[in-house]
């Protein structure tokens, strides 16, 4: 009996002691409670409580401020530590929204590791500073951002015409020279949301005319096409430079050619409008002391697609190091989440619900953004291993043989059964007016005019059954026995040979294709047998044996967006 009581004393006190362990811990030992007490304000110390923002409309309860005490409402102690420090300035007040809905992480959490979201199972870890800017995809879809040369180009224009002497932009610039009479201009960092006077450089030159001297005598006369790159940086000023980057770069990397984003884009690849929010317990990728981190996943699998996802047809990304990282931050920011009409962006709704572009419709930025990553930023091809080669389609030996109409048909109606999508008829594709522009820029990329010959589309007469057998020979071993397609592209594909002239297919063997593996089967060769112009008219005549009847109507759609139709 007296040892069970002293038993049950031992284990009262133990509870006891866990009890005091736990109401210590709970009340004096955490960690918002040591930073708070740490904390001083003008008036002396800051009261000892656990502080939170609540957005029930957005369904957000976050507590993250009762560490970033300076973030609270209302709190303004001294910044004596870096989680003391004020939020960056952004246009709108980002306690309005919360904290995870920008930054990610658990919000009803208390300690560091579990309010980061760095720990197992939890779907949605906080976004690493240097990505921080990926938080604004939730909400904001920029519209009209250009492919990274362009961007680069407006941005070089907007230093070099010394516009950062008058004006800050994110961050830098705004301080007149030495002698200059000291006057600063707007900050343009949020322009791209808030908008801009476009008369601007009229007025501009209206107070040179009135004011000679002192600051206005520095301003220069702008020439056109530098007034359109001031147009297209200012744009693209939405308080997120590094953002507006890494859209940029995803357009030069020509990922819209297969996947879609907001509804835009390809069917070949998954649809990346929500990327962002992957689950990294899911991943194969491994981060920092073992653990799963999106980020690693990107950027491994933008490098080597196949050692991530299995049997992976996608290329590798042939970017810089620093271009990789603002790839993955824009992907990051691919987490756009269904908001409430009162919390969506001026940007966002133009992109979702007035049908404005996310990208430029300029040439560069088209062909960039939908046709770069198959064909190469210069259109001359790409080869990437355990795949087909892609065509060169700005080669200049090409676009000498092919009309406008011919491009036009090419990429409104894709090649069925090749990786080429009919850009015209598929959701999210291009419209009639946007593929007349990549065609202008493929003209202006290959510097070649269309020479027609005079001959009518269909004046080869000659024997088939010669052309099969000089086929089998020499052409058999690129484009396959049956035209199926493989080294060289498919030629018994029936949108190719509806739109060939007699005289694309001629001239093509004949001449061949400098720089690729097509040779000019005319000319003596040790490599290929040389063929007489009745030879090539015979492989000519075996290639149409291959076309079927067109069907009634071959006309396309186009994009709804543009609300024209018969392309060819």
């Amino acid at each position: 009996m007296a040892r069970n009581k002293y038993l049950l004393l031992i284990s009262s006190l133990g509870v006891l002691a866990l009890l005091v362990a736990a109401i210590v811990q709970e009340h004096w030992l955490r960690e918002w409670r040591r930073i708070q007490r740490r904390a001083r304000s003008a008036e002396g110390p800051v009261p000892v409580y656990l502080r939170q923002v609540v957005n029930t409309t957005l369904g957000r309860a976050d507590r993250c401020v009762s560490c970033h005490l300076r973030m609270a409402p209302g709190e303004t102690p001294l910044a004596t530590e870096p989680v003391l420090a004020a939020h960056p300035p952004l246009p709108h007040d980002p306690l309005e929204f919360g904290c995870t809905t920008c930054h990610g992480g658990q919000g009803q959490a208390t300690d560091e590791a579990h309010a980061h979201g760095n720990v197992p199972f939890w779907p949605e870890p906080m976004l690493p500073l240097r990505f921080a800017e990926a938080g604004c995809g939730t909400c904001h879809s920029p519209s009209g951002i250009p492919e990274a040369q362009t961007l680069a180009e407006a941005r070089l224009a907007f230093e070099r015409l010394d516009c950062l002497a008058c004006h800050r932009v994110d961050g830098r610039g705004g301080t007149l020279r030495p002698g200059a009479f000291g006057m600063e201009g707007p900050d343009l960092s949020y322009v791209g949301l808030k908008g801009f006077d476009h008369q601007w450089y009229a007025k501009h030159l209206a107070k040179v005319r009135h004011a000679p001297a002192g600051p206005w005598s520095a301003f220069r006369e702008i020439d056109e096409d530098d007034l359109e790159r001031l147009r297209i940086f200012l744009e693209s000023r939405i308080g997120a430079p590094r953002l507006v980057e890494g859209q940029a770069v995803f357009y030069k990397a020509g990922c819209l050619g297969c996947h879609k984003v907001s509804g835009v884009g390809g069917d070949e690849g998954p649809d990346l409008s929500q990327a962002g929010l992957k689950d990294p317990g899911r991943l194969n990728a491994q981060g920092g002391h073992g653990s799963p981190r999106l980020v690693n996943w990107l950027l491994e699998h933008f490098r080597s697609p196949s050692s991530v996802v299995a049997n992976s047809q996608m290329p590798a990304v042939t970017l810089s190091d620093r271009e990789l990282e603002l790839l993955t931050l824009y992907t990051l920011s691919l987490r756009r989440r269904d908001l409430p009409s009162s919390f969506t962006p001026r940007d966002r709704i133009r992109t979702t619900r007035l049908g404005e572009r996310e990208f430029r419709t300029d040439g560069a930025t088209l062909y960039a953004a939908f046709c770069s990553g198959c064909h190469g930023s210069r259109g001359l091809g790409l080869r990437s291993a355990g795949m087909p080669a892609f065509p060169a389609v700005a080669h200049p030996d090409l676009l000498q043989l092919v009309s406008d109409q011919f491009l036009i048909a090419t990429i409104a109606r894709g090649r069925p059964g090749r990786r080429m999508p009919a850009w015209a008829r598929i959701n999210g594709g291009l419209s009639a007016q946007e593929i007349r522009t990549v065609v202008l820029w493929l003209r202006r990329l290959g510097g070649a005019d269309f020479k027609p010959d005079g001959r009518p589309r269909r004046w080869v007469n000659a024997d088939a059954s010669h052309g099969r057998r000089l086929y089998r020979l020499a052409c058999a071993g690129c484009h396959g026995p049956n035209g199926e397609g493989g080294e060289g592209p498919a030629l018994n594909n029936p949108v190719l040979l509806e739109a060939a002239t007699d005289s694309f297919l001629f001239e093509t063997i004949r001449r061949g294709r400098r720089g690729t593996a097509m040779p000019a089967f005319s000319q003596p060769s040790p490599a290929h047998p040389t063929l007489a112009a009745e030879e090539i008219a015979s492989v000519v005549a075996f290639l149409r044996s291959w076309e079927r009847p067109a069907p009634p109507n071959v006309a396309s759609t186009a994009h709804p967006a543009s609300g024209e139709r018969n392309l060819p």
